[in-house]
């Protein structure tokens, strides 16, 4: 079992997210006010806090939000989930992943262009929201898979 260490939203797709102290999750919609809710596959995007560890051993300046992740986890290895598996969060949210990575846009992300690599193609989960409720750092998650 994790936690979550963040939890960002963006107002308008294309702008990096910004950490909240919490937020309201909405079955079959995503994250309240947040750019990326609707009626699709990719309502809520996630990546391991070791991951972006990782990344900021090149660029230290990196701050969560920056991938455009809606949820950073610590102690969960998000990386061996598989399509279909389901995440369960602190209070009741279920998230179901419904894709595993996405190319940066525009041939690079910034992130990409300054250090030569991003996780998200790899390592960004996507997911659809099968319970809502709200979400905060330090709630408890894991999956049904037991990573």
């Amino acid at each position: 079992m994790g936690h979550i260490e963040a939890v960002c939203v963006s107002r308008e797709k294309g702008e990096l997210k910004s950490p909240v102290e919490g937020a309201e999750f909405r079955k079959d919609w995503g994250i309240e006010d947040d750019a990326h809710a609707g009626d699709w596959h990719r309502q809520v995007s996630l990546l391991a806090g070791e991951s972006v560890d990782r990344m900021r051993k090149k660029m230290p300046e990196l701050s969560h939000g920056m991938f455009a992740e809606n949820i950073v986890t610590r102690g969960i290895n998000l990386c061996a989930l598989a399509v279909g598996d389901r995440l369960m969060v602190e209070g009741g949210v279920v998230l179901e992943i419904t894709q595993i990575g996405k190319e940066c846009h525009n041939g690079g992300c910034p992130i990409q262009v300054a250090t030569g690599e991003c996780i998200m193609p790899k390592e960004g989960i996507f997911s659809r929201v099968l319970e809502g409720g709200r979400v905060a750092p330090g709630m408890s998650i894991s999956s049904s898979s037991g990573v």
